[in-house]
């Protein structure tokens, strides 16, 4: 893996983890602004506590050195939460700066996941 590529693997990476941390730990804490966020976006109060700590737990599994599985798994898992977030905003007619956040960590995503090193990468067996 070249320099250039581990510099933007690492960058995307902690940026992404930054976001997914600071908005899980936002909605475990459940403040009213946030609960007033999901009812107007269609969803229960308690779905906040499912993408909290699921976001937290992909946090863990994308930094932790090994198990490439799992962290196939929470790549996926932030591309559909974010995806899901984009949709969502759209559909209630947000206004760019509502949707901007979860664009952000898409792509933030996506970058981190293509410059995963091999070490991080689930390896396939060719026959």
């Amino acid at each position: 893996m070249s320099k250039r590529n581990k510099i933007i693997y690492w960058i995307a990476t902690i940026w992404l983890s930054l976001g997914m941390l600071s908005s899980g730990i936002i909605q475990l804490l459940q403040q009213e602004e946030e609960l007033e966020n999901m009812a107007r976006l269609g969803y229960a109060s308690y779905f906040l506590l499912i993408i909290g700590v699921w976001k937290i737990l992909g946090v863990i599994a994308v930094l932790v050195p090994k198990y490439p599985l799992v962290k196939e798994w929470a790549y996926a898992g932030f591309f559909f939460v974010m995806s899901g977030a984009i949709i969502s905003h759209i559909a209630v007619e947000d206004p760019i700066s509502e949707i901007f956040p979860p664009i952000l960590l898409i792509i933030l995503t996506v970058v981190s996941w293509y410059f995963r090193p091999e070490s991080r990468k689930l390896q396939t067996h060719k026959a």
